[in-house]
């Protein structure tokens, strides 16, 4: 299984993942120019993707969706909340018809040889979700926009071999920010984002022996810096109560608008980088 991260950031997100012969995008938060120049450094063209899965309707997270969806013509599934955001969605223009396919959070479905389970996010979207994915023995998951979270969504993150998970904010840095006040309490809600500290601690949950790789998305431009939420993270896990410390494990930051690349295998321990 392969993960890309092509795009993730408070401006805009897009992941690639898939195996050797099922290609999957989470998200088209970008233009489509970007997506394919992005698909294209990895080798997969658009007419090879198998499905598109939409987190949630939020412009970050789907304002490509109708450029690339009327050029490729493919499925994209999301919930049924989400489909009705996307459809509401001012920027979406005319979506092709039958291309949406409703999805169910705790019900695993398949596009080709990957099975995939949806599972309920904290996000102020009608329906958000992240979503796991599995084929022949590996795990991935992409976990982004998570206001808080609990024993759930630690159960839906277990024995993965690889994760992109949200670092979207530092706290004092959003305290003392530039954003006005019902926005930072927008992001530190219960329906916001995933701090850096949290971040760190709901690693600590699901950490083990055999993940192959974790890396950092979802990072304000404003409010965060790669340096930053690698090194608080790092520093949650030492902390925290857990067998691990922070310099060992395979910890990386997804740049928000270069894309990077991870294959799910054994390699990944040697050839993993800190901010690139």
């Amino acid at each position: 299984m392969r993960l890309c991260s092509i795009a993730s950031g408070s401006s805009g997100n897009c992941i690639y993942a898939g195996s050797d012969k099922t290609h999957l995008l989470i998200d088209t938060g970008i233009s489509k120019k970007r997506i394919e120049e992005g698909l294209h450094e990895i080798g997969i063209k658009g007419e090879e993707l198998g499905g598109i899965l939409i987190t949630h309707e939020h412009s970050d997270h789907i304002q490509g969706l109708g450029v690339f969806s009327r050029k490729y013509e493919i499925p994209i599934y999301a919930t049924r909340g989400t489909i009705e955001g996307i459809k509401a969605y001012k920027g979406i223009g005319k979506m092709p018809e039958g291309l949406l396919k409703e999805v169910t959070v705790d019900q695993m479905f398949s596009i080709g040889n990957l099975d995939i389970r949806p599972f309920a996010i904290s996000h102020d979207a009608n329906e958000p979700s992240g979503f796991r994915i599995e084929h022949d023995g590996k795990s991935l998951a992409v976990a982004t926009d998570l206001g808080i979270y609990d024993a759930y969504t630690v159960e839906n993150l277990k024995g993965l071999d690889a994760i992109l998970l949200e670092a979207n904010h530092d706290v004092h840095m959003l305290e003392v920010g530039a954003y006005p006040y019902y926005l930072k309490q927008r992001v530190l809600g219960n329906r916001g984002h995933l701090s850096n500290e949290l971040s760190g601690r709901l690693l600590c949950d699901i950490l083990h022996d055999n993940m192959k790789y974790i890396m950092l998305g979802h990072l304000s431009k404003e409010n965060n810096y790669e340096e930053l939420a690698y090194e608080t993270v790092k520093l949650e896990v030492t902390m925290g109560d857990n067998p691990y410390r922070g310099e060992d494990i395979p910890l990386m930051v997804a740049n928000r608008d270069r894309s990077e690349e991870r294959r799910v295998g054994k390699e990944c321990r040697s050839r993993w980088s800190p901010y690139h």
